[in-house]
């Protein structure tokens, strides 16, 4: 969550000329209150809401944190912390009525129904009655639903202010939500490393890293054990470069071959021969070395290949992936369900045993005139029809309805998946493209990438690509290749002698 706070929405039974609440805090003295006034805001709540209560309250209960384990729970669901509400209330009674100068003395609170990500509360203080000796107030405090429903009630006492105080309002500063690494991308490492240890390391042909980041990755992944690196690449260029960045080639196996076209032949054919059970790209074209692996049949499975991008952005609670946005330009139906199941299989193999894949297109309702809509409806009457199993599906769906609880429910979607995906899959590599660059760029996500569908899994790389997201896609790599126990055989993936044209 990013951004300087705004004040929620108020309003008062209160009339001010000019009216200037968003830049100006002003109270009421006990001399001008009246029993019957009243004053309130309103407030959605939203996944970030739940994360920075439970960071300052220390209240970590799962029933407002982990989806999985709310929905086992009476409320079926991710509530909001009951002293959330009980917040918006001292937030009216300091900065609204009385407001500044207010002192809070006492607070009953009853609490009569779950606030659940997405619904909106109206949160009101009534002045009840006064002490003209002791300056003490009693205030009735609702905070209601939109759908009418009394959240909580309660009874406020406060020692009212007796001067006047107008303050320029406060601007707050930003406050970004940084996951932790022990549910983000730094789990999936220690998940691979700890995997490692317990087996011998996943060797993976390393094609043809012939520049800094790339073999600079290369050794962390070795290090890190999560690889086993068989570097195909010409020696002298390998030690030029490691000369120069101070790298370390000891203890790499490396097998000298005259150019990149070379490399990523002779790396298609190790891993045809199961010599190794992953290829990682280096600093040759993806197209390259997607070529050298085209031309080994051996290489081909019953699936179609795709990319998965398995991204986490600091407003978003969980990694996620993208598909398929490097891979196949302009899928058919059938594709995209190879696409779809080749997501499911990797998002079982990071830890989630259902995954919730959300189809995108531009609009919910499904439009004969474009054709993501049909895909997307297609896409989950086979889910329905178990021709695609192992996720719950639902499509089409809006990028905001797929990942904003607020936003699905304002739009009415009733879905276990809208507002809380963990697979988009995009119509055609341009959109899925751009919306991966939007997110890496605009909303600081960081990336990995994964090919599935071959016998082995590969690793495709962008210039541009860090450290960190080469070596996360190591791990996934280094994942993958231990799921698919059967030697040479990507999980879910069945080998075949014939493959369809295309595929």
């Amino acid at each position: 969550m990013t951004g300087p706070a705004a004040p929620p929405n108020v309003h008062s039974s209160q009339t001010r000329a000019p009216r200037d609440d968003l830049a100006v805090l002003r109270n009421r003295t006990f001399t001008e209150l009246t029993v019957g006034e009243s004053a309130g805001l309103e407030r959605t709540l939203t996944p970030q809401d739940i994360q920075l209560f439970a960071i300052e309250s220390g209240d970590v209960n799962p029933a407002h944190l982990d989806p999985e384990f709310a929905a086992s729970t009476r409320f079926h669901g991710v509530v909001a912390h009951g002293m959330w509400g009980a917040a918006l209330i001292s937030a009216v009674l300091g900065t609204r009525l009385p407001g500044p100068g207010t002192i809070y003395l006492g607070q009953t609170l009853n609490f009569r129904a779950p606030v659940r990500i997405g619904d909106t509360l109206e949160v009101r203080v009534t002045v009840r009655e006064k002490d003209e000796q002791t300056h003490r107030v009693r205030l009735d405090c609702t905070a209601t639903r939109q759908d009418g429903t009394a959240v909580i009630d309660g009874e406020a006492l406060v020692l009212a202010p007796t001067e006047r105080i107008e303050l320029p309002r406060t601007t707050l500063p930003q406050v970004r939500l940084e996951p932790d690494g022990e549910h983000g991308v730094q789990k999936l490492l220690a998940q691979a490393a700890q995997a490692a240890t317990a087996s011998e390391s996943v060797r993976a042909a390393i094609v043809h890293p012939c520049d800094t980041a790339s073999l600079d990755a290369v050794i962390a992944a070795r290090d890190l054990r999560l690889l086993t690196p068989v570097v195909l690449a010409p020696r002298h260029k390998l030690d030029a470069i490691a000369q120069e960045a101070g790298l370390d080639l000891e203890g790499l196996e490396i097998v000298d071959v005259p150019h990149s076209h070379a490399a990523a032949a002779q790396a298609a054919r190790l891993a045809a021969s199961g010599a190794v059970a992953a290829l990682v790209q280096g600093s040759q074209p993806a197209d390259e070395l997607m070529s050298s692996i085209l031309e080994q049949p051996g290489l081909r499975t019953a699936r179609r290949m795709s990319h998965c991008f398995l991204l986490q952005t600091p407003s978003y609670p969980r990694p996620f992936l993208i598909t398929d946005a490097a891979v196949n330009i302009a899928p058919s139906l059938e594709v995209k369900a190879d696409i779809v199941r080749n997501a499911i299989d990797l998002a079982q193999i990071i830890g989630v045993r259902t995954p919730r894949v959300a189809i995108l297109a531009a609009m919910e309702a499904v439009n004969p005139r474009m054709r993501a809509t049909i895909d997307a409806a297609a896409l989950c009457k086979m889910a329905d029809r178990g021709q695609i199993v192992g996720g719950l599906l639902d499509g089409p769906l809006g990028f905001d309805n797929a990942v904003s609880p607020v936003a699905a429910r304002v739009h009415g979607l009733d879905s276990p998946v809208a507002g809380q995906a963990d697979v988009l899959v995009v119509p055609d590599m341009e959109s899925g493209t751009m919306l991966v660059k939007q997110l890496e760029y605009l909303g600081d996500a960081r990336s990995s990438g994964l090919v599935l569908g071959a016998r082995v899994p590969i690793v495709l790389t962008n210039r541009a690509d860090s450290r960190g997201s080469r070596v996360t896609s190591c791990a996934l790599a280094s994942l993958a290749a231990r799921a698919a126990r059967v030697p040479g055989t990507a999980p879910g993936a069945r080998p075949v002698d014939e493959v369809s044209p295309g595929r």
